[in-house]
């Protein structure tokens, strides 16, 4: 009888790089650069929860940036489920990118 593997649930640093797979599809920065992500929480089953914001409360783009994250995270080996929470406070800022986002902003001309 062959057992199966189950992977352990992966530390908030893995989430939070995978994330920067995710790009706002109105600014080509990932998330994280972006200051995007609030939070992460990992349970022990490997049931995921992120707290993020946007750029603006009326963003286009709300539901498909949801939809990224929650499929981006749920690929992650060791994750059972994903739940995206959009936050409003604080609100969002230029000054929660970090600096590669900042620069990056300024490359693409919007800073």
């Amino acid at each position: 009888m062959s057992e199966t593997m189950v992977a352990a649930p992966p530390g908030e640093e893995t989430i939070r790089e995978a994330l920067r797979d995710c790009c706002d599809p109105e600014i080509p920065v990932n998330m994280v650069d972006l200051g995007l992500l609030y939070g992460v929480e990992v349970g022990p089953e490997g049931r995921v929860r992120v707290e993020m914001t946007l750029t603006s409360v009326g963003c286009p783009e709300a539901e498909s940036m949801v939809v990224q994250v929650r499929e981006r995270v749920e690929e992650i080996p060791g994750v059972t489920s994903c739940e995206v929470a959009l936050v409003w406070t604080p609100p969002w800022d230029r000054e929660m990118m970090t600096e590669d986002g900042r620069v990056m902003m300024r490359i693409l001309g919007f800073g």
